[in-house]
């Protein structure tokens, strides 16, 4: 299914959470009422972003923050210092359950910077999803129900209920459940998540080692059998190892093997975002009751600002259709929470958005009597060892993108402490390397990397007549339905939306018109 969209606009001179500004901020937004994950890829490689259902992209030469997209390159990440400080205080407290004192004064992303990897999305949530959302039409209902039934489907009343009643938003959702509109296939059997504590499904195994067979034997033609060998047989059977210079990898510290008598069980479970799923459904309540108590402690949010209404709306409802594609990852496409498991109970959730080429940190939320166990960092690094797992099966799947990265606030600069990583012009939308971006930053909260003058936005808008519009129970071409207007407001808004999205969201995406 296309992506549905309505443009909200210019939001701007309106309090901003990271410099206390009371009308600083600037953004423009959308409400999505689906969206494929190729799109979603799309605007966040052009300064977009989602909370919820709602996407939003400030505009940068205006705002009193600029928010920068940054990206790691988890395939090049080596954990420093403090990264392996915080992997090895979590394996000796699973192992002997010992609880470091204090924090190290050489570990900046502590919890005492927020929650590591989006700290900003509370304040965003609270700043940009107050928009007024009109009712989607009749006419969209009824068009979009004939496009099903011609694919031989008819959809589910809960999915147009959800699309036609954004209105009254806050009443739907306040029993926590929302609509059955995501539609996930999950590997997982029923009630059972996707244990990223152990070793990856056997066929992906067997993939790698046929890679790395074929890879040793370009490498190495007249040995090559032998450590090939030597790499498959069970750790016990092999030789023990001599201490070599090569520094331990990410995963040899995540996964380092504990001692049958360990103190504490950490496993990590991925669930898609979907009340259809039984996973999600029965740890619904832990999840949302730890959300409550993280919320109040480290964001000090008042209880009627954290009720079942806002989790749901923020952290279980995206616009994202879960797609499986059989040269996608073995759990597909889309919005996943991963759950931090601490003997039997959730410590921690990571709300992630797995894309076609990156996967994507939404929120974290953990149980504040955990933070000794710096959970915002350790949770970032799970997620870079987790997007590396995945391009072993999927090879353009290769980076991991932190949100924003706002220079002029203290409190978000650690993002950059994550090497190497790219942050995204705000002018041409290339990726630049943050060491050549900072010097600038130093200087000036808004800047353009790219260092080219004469280089354009190569995804701009150019022909916004093939813009696709869906308006009064049709989907026509921008070009089509400008002659159908008066207004001349509504040009500019179509025009504003266009020149934000480019141009192969904007003739993918329906812009729904009323």
């Amino acid at each position: 299914m296309a992506s549905v969209v309505e443009y909200k606009g210019l939001k701007a001179g309106y309090h901003c959470g990271y410099c206390d500004s009371e009308e600083g901020k600037a953004s423009c937004g959308m409400w999505a009422h689906s969206m494929t994950v190729q799109d979603y890829q799309d605007l966040i490689d052009r300064g977009w972003r989602r909370s919820g259902k709602y996407v939003y992209k400030p505009v940068m030469n205006q705002t009193c923050c600029p928010q920068y997209t940054i990206r790691c390159r988890p395939l090049q990440f080596q954990p420093s210092k403090s990264h392996k400080k915080v992997l090895k205080k979590m394996l000796k407290f699973l192992a002997k359950g010992e609880i470091s004192k204090g924090n190290c004064k050489d570990e900046p992303m502590e919890p005492t910077m927020e929650d590591a990897v989006a700290g900003d999305f509370a304040l965003i949530n609270k700043l940009d999803i107050q928009c007024d959302l009109k009712t989607l039409s009749d006419d969209l209902k009824e068009s979009l129900e004939s496009e099903e039934k011609k694919k031989a489907k008819s959809p589910k009343k809960e999915e147009w209920n959800e699309l036609t009643q954004s209105q009254d938003m806050e009443e739907k959702l306040g029993s926590g459940e929302p609509s059955h509109s995501v539609k996930v296939h999950t590997v997982p059997q029923p009630g059972k998540g996707a244990d990223l504590s152990k070793p990856p499904c056997r066929k992906a195994k067997e993939i790698r080692k046929e890679r790395k067979r074929l890879k040793l034997m370009q490498q190495n033609p007249g040995g090559e059998l032998e450590s090939f060998q030597a790499q498959c047989q069970p750790s016990s059977l092999l030789p023990p190892k001599a201490k070599s210079n090569q520094p331990k990898s990410l995963e040899d510290l995540i996964f380092e093997s504990l001692p049958e008598n360990a103190s504490h069980k950490l496993e990590v479970r991925l669930v898609p975002v979907s009340f259809e799923d039984p996973e999600f459904k029965s740890s619904f309540s832990q999840s949302f009751s730890l959300y409550v108590k993280y919320q109040m402690a480290i964001h000090q949010d008042p209880p009627d600002e954290c009720g079942k209404t806002e989790f749901t709306r923020f952290l279980c409802s995206s616009p994202l259709e879960a797609e499986n594609p059989p040269n996608g990852p073995d759990c597909g496409y889309g919005s996943f929470h991963q759950q931090y498991w601490l003997d039997g109970k959730i410590i921690a959730v990571g709300v992630i958005d797995i894309l076609p080429y990156c996967v994507s940190s939404v929120y974290l939320y953990y149980d504040p009597d955990y933070s000794f166990l710096s959970l915002g960092v350790y949770s970032a690094l799970r997620e870079i060892a987790f997007t590396r797992q995945l391009h072993e099966n999927t090879p353009q799947l290769s980076y991991y993108y932190m949100g924003f990265y706002i220079h002029s606030c203290p409190k978000m600069k650690y993002k950059g402490q994550y090497r190497p990583s790219d942050l995204l012009c705000p002018e041409t939308y290339v990726w630049v390397p943050i060491e050549q971006c900072l010097p600038s930053l130093e200087n000036s909260k808004y800047c353009r990397f790219n260092q080219d003058p004469e280089a354009v936005d190569e995804g701009r808008s150019k022909k916004p007549d093939r813009l696709q519009v869906f308006y009064k129970k049709t989907i026509m071409p921008y070009g089509v339905y400008k002659r159908q207007q008066r207004d001349p407001s509504e040009e500019a808004a179509v025009l504003q939306y266009a020149s934000l999205v480019g141009q192969a969201c904007s003739e993918r995406m329906l812009l729904f018109r009323s």
